[in-house]
Formats: structure tokens, C-alpha cells, sequence
């Protein structure tokens, strides 16, 4: 490891163990952004905050040049009640950050603080950094990422960072969570009266198990639809009048989320209503020139089941960052602390290939 790399890695450590020790629960990030704050002013570095989210841009921003977003989280789900560990304790064993968000997502967002640190005042870049701490993407909330984009210079890509074992997540599945009503008529159980809601619903979910929409993404597979909850009834002997349920659905670039809507409320009898239709599928092409760099490095590419911040980007937006996404929201969650050097080294080189002046790589 070089003297910068070990030096960017310490710090981003440091930030990382005092983020943790930070309850930062959606919504509620405010003690996070004041911590990512200090950090910057202890850096000499210029920054702006907008509610919960801050962000800093390179010393040598030109508006003449195009402009690279690194982005990622400082919120984080509430610790699921099987940690046997304070969630918020940092704690390092055998080589392992513990910590609540040390995984999902700090190591990726002290990564790319890293890297940004790194090429900060760097002369001669082709393009310019904007570095962006947000808040409310654990809600897809509308105070994080979504507030900040209009303050922001326009974007040329993004780099998004969530926990990929630092590969390439050059497409990311949409979401789309439908709340379903069936509508029946109330009875006595034990007549033949009403008409029963439970019955609409399920003939209704069996039709969701079974749909297959006939367009198939090369990089996302099918649009997948699940049933993740329903609820009626109030008594044993009450033949229900209603029946809700509620459908997560994975959406792909082959359709968008008012394209699948349509389709759902054309073939249910339930009435089919959307919380919303923004997050949408992202990607970014295979021939980027930032995929090319990562490629070039020998990280591999996939395209990503789960939703990221990425979906309310308009920009071409690549995913990626240390640690795994299998250990988002477990208990005892933690990053190897390998992971985070691995990932600020390999950010530098992605976008060093990228943003500096051909003369200067040369």
C-alpha cells in the first residue's frame, strides 16, 4: 500500500468509526452531516449542506468541464433486533469494522471521500468532482439525493456508492411498491352471504405469481413481481368486505414502472395503486470509458437486482463500492477493513483513468 493510500485509508477509518457512533436513522441524519462537515472543514475544504445532505466540489472546478457525481449514504435502517454487538459502538476484531452502516453504506461512502481528498486539488483534471454525502435513501426519501440534484452542476456520470464487492453494477432494476385493495361485501360466516374480499385478493395473487412480462432485459433479466404483504378480516365468523395487499415489483429497461402499472390494473380486480413511480431502472453503457478503466482492472460487471439512489439519476450511473451487500441490514453488521483500502485504491484508479489530462497519465 503507498504512503497516500495508507494515509487516505486512516482517515477514512477514523470518519468511518465516528459516523457509527452517530445513531443516523433515516430522516434523522442531522448528527451525521454535522460530522461529515467537520470532517471537510478539518480538510480546508469547501462545502455546502441542504438539510441532511452535504457536498463539496473540487478546488479547480471549471463550469467549462463536465462533471463526475460521487455519491452515497450516511443514513441507515434501525438495527434489527438479533445484534448482540452495540450498533453503535465501533468495534475492530480480526481485521472487521462492526458497526451499524459500516457496511451499508460508510465503508463505500468514506471510500469515495477518499477519493475525492485524493484528487481534490489536482491540477488539469479533464473533468470535474462533486463529492455528495446524502441523506433518506434507506426511505427513498425525497430530502436526500432527490433535493440535492437541482443545486448540483449538471452531471456527466455518477458513481454510486453501494456495497458491490467493488464490481461493476452497470444496470440497476427499478422499484415500484403497489398497494392493492379487493373489494367484497361483508357477511355472517356460517350463511351463504357476502362476498368475500380474501378470495378477490388471492385469485388476484395468483395471477402476479404467475405473470411473466414476454420482455427480457440482457442486463436485468425479467420484471419480478412479489406479494410482500396482506391483511384482513376483523373477526372469526365476519365474512371480510376488503382484502389489501401490497406488491414490491423489480422493474427493467424494457419497461418503464407506468408501462408494468397499466398492465397490473388492466388484468387485477383490485384497485392497484402506486406510492410512487420515480425510482426507475439506471444503467450506464458498456463501453463507458469509466467501465472500460474498471474492466480494464479486471473487476467484472452484473447487473443489480436491488435499488440504490442510482434510480433517480438521469445521467448514465455506475454502481459500485467496497464491502457486500449480504451483510446490509444483518445484525452485527460489519466491513473488512481491507475492503475500504481496496476500495479507495480501486476508485483512484477507475477514475484517475478517466479525469486526468492525457499528458499528466502519460
Amino acid at each position: 500500500m503507498s504512503t497516500d493510500t495508507q494515509h487516505l485509508t486512516d482517515g477514512a477509518v477514523a470518519l468511518l468509526k465516528a459516523l457509527i457512533a452517530i445513531p443516523s436513522f433515516s430522516r434523522q441524519e442531522d448528527g451525521t452531516a454535522a460530522c461529515i462537515e467537520a470532517f471537510f472543514r478539518d480538510k480546508d475544504v469547501p462545502y455546502q449542506r441542504l438539510k441532511h445532505n452535504v457536498w463539496a466540489k473540487n478546488r479547480f472546478f471549471d463550469p467549462a468541464k463536465p462533471t463526475v457525481l460521487l455519491n452515497s449514504h450516511h443514513d441507515t435502517v434501525k438495527p434489527n433486533p438479533s445484534w448482540t454487538l452495540d450498533p453503535f459502538e465501533p468495534l475492530v476484531r480480526e481485521g472487521k469494522l462492526y458497526g451499524l452502516g459500516s457496511n451499508d453504506a460508510g465503508g463505500c461512502l468514506v471510500s469515495l471521500i477518499a477519493t475525492f481528498c485524493h484528487f481534490y486539488d489536482q491540477p488539469g483534471l479533464t473533468y470535474n468532482l462533486v463529492l455528495a454525502a446524502t441523506a433518506e435513501e434507506e426511505v427513498s426519501g425525497t430530502d436526500g439525493l432527490e433535493l440535492l440534484l437541482p443545486h448540483l452542476p449538471p452531471v456527466s456520470f455518477a458513481i454510486v456508492g453501494e456495497p458491490t464487492q467493488m464490481h461493476l453494477a452497470i444496470a440497476e432494476k427499478g422499484l415500484m411498491v403497489v398497494d392493492c385493495t379487493a373489494r367484497g361485501k361483508a357477511g355472517h360466516a356460517a350463511r351463504e352471504e357476502g362476498d368475500n374480499a380474501i378470495y378477490k385478493a388471492l385469485r388476484d395473487i395468483q395471477w402476479i405469481s404467475g405473470h411473466q412480462f414476454p420482455e427480457v432485459s440482457p442486463t436485468l433479466g425479467p420484471v419480478k413481481m412479489t406479494v410482500t404483504i396482506i391483511g384482513a378480516g376483523s373477526q372469526h365468523n365476519v365474512v371480510p368486505d376488503t382484502c389489501t395487499f401490497t406488491i414490491d415489483v423489480r422493474t427493467t429497461d424494457k419497461y418503464s414502472n407506468e408501462e408494468v402499472l397499466a398492465v397490473l390494473q388492466q388484468h387485477l380486480q383490485s384497485e392497484a395503486k402506486p406510492r410512487s413511480v420515480r425510482l426507475t431502472p439506471s444503467s450506464i453503457a458498456p463501453d463507458h470509458p469509466v467501465v472500460r478503466a474498471g474492466v480494464a482492472l479486471g473487476l467484472p460487471t452484473y447487473g443489480s437486482p436491488t435499488t440504490s439512489d442510482q434510480a433517480l439519476l438521469r445521467c448514465p450511473s455506475l454502481k459500485m463500492g467496497p464491502g457486500d451487500s449480504a451483510r446490509s441490514h444483518t445484525a452485527n453488521e460489519y466491513i473488512h477493513l481491507a475492503e475500504i483500502e481496496h476500495g479507495i485504491r480501486t476508485y483512484i484508479e477507475v477514475l484517475g483513468k478517466v479525469i486526468r489530462d492525457q499528458d499528466v497519465r502519460d
